[in-house]
């Protein structure tokens, strides 16, 4: 099959699976970055051998890709070493970057022809980074950053997927939605002191979050959250973590407090008395 052809097929899965929705045919799985993700098979036969996946991604690779031939793996693809075949045919992937997002098909070959349908899987990757105004590096693809208050910090959640320029239908029709919460779950959006907007490109539905640090945001934690008709399908968590720095000149200890003022005390005290011997012995 030609290019063109391939991405026109990907283009007829894409719109077919969009008019199906979510709920139906198709398998469709939200994965964190970082986390390893395993993708069923539904079609597959008693004998892996007959297995073929085959991959797809309008963005990087709108040529079929194939991942695993009869049951074995090619080694010319670039993330062969995360990927290994279960007993009952299924596709695992492990460290699941964001640019492991498409479509995954499970094509099953007996005697060079096909005796059924493909079994497709969308796996969509979610991943978020960072940037203050007073890090060093301007993004961050941690958990944790180690920043200051006063600072503006702004958290960035990324739903990497061959439907971003659906966003918005997803909301509206299949209830797929990404949200910034706290601890307890509770939508930020409600809350004025955070500023919170929504966007896409051409790969990625983009929800962020800006917000000037407070002392008390110190190891406090937000997350992102992806929700599918109000239920909770995956989150990434944030936690804001002061450094040492950071907390010895915005916070002090009361009693490192009293410390530091009796040693003050003391110190005049003994200034006090050198120069009261050394102008006795002076007279």
């Amino acid at each position: 099959m030609s290019d063109k052809c391939d991405l026109c097929l990907l283009g007829l899965i894409i719109l077919s699976s969009l008019l199906t929705g979510i709920s139906g045919v198709d398998d469709h799985v939200f994965i964190n970055s970082g986390e390893n993700v395993r993708l069923s098979c539904n079609n597959s036969l008693s004998d892996c051998k007959s297995t073929t996946w085959i991959y797809y991604n309008s963005f990087r690779h709108p040529v079929a890709v194939e991942l695993i031939t009869k049951g074995i793996k090619n080694k010319d693809t670039e993330r062969h070493e995360r990927l290994s075949l279960e007993s009952d045919c299924s596709l695992n992937i492990k460290n699941v970057t964001e640019e492991d997002y498409g479509l995954y098909r499970c094509r099953q070959y007996v005697n060079d022809r096909q005796p059924g349908t493909d079994a497709d899987v969308f796996l969509h990757v979610l991943h978020a980074s960072s940037s203050s105004s007073s890090s060093s590096s301007s993004s961050s693809s941690s958990s944790q950053t180690e920043i200051s208050p006063g600072r503006s910090v702004t958290l960035s959640c990324q739903l990497y997927s061959d439907y971003v320029f659906f966003c918005d239908d997803w909301v509206s029709y299949e209830g797929v939605e990404l949200l910034w919460v706290n601890q307890a779950g509770v939508d930020l959006k409600t809350d004025s002191r955070y500023q919170i907007l929504s966007s896409s490109d051409q790969y990625r539905c983009i929800i962020t979050l800006t917000t000037t640090l407070l002392n008390e945001d110190d190891n406090r934690e937000w997350r992102c959250q992806l929700t599918h008709r109000n239920q909770v399908k995956t989150s990434v968590r944030y936690t804001v973590k002061y450094s040492a720095q950071a907390d010895s000149t915005t916070a002090v200890n009361p009693s490192t407090q009293v410390i530091v003022i009796s040693v003050a005390a003391v110190a005049v005290l003994l200034l006090a008395l050198f120069w009261l011997i050394c102008r006795k012995r002076a007279g």
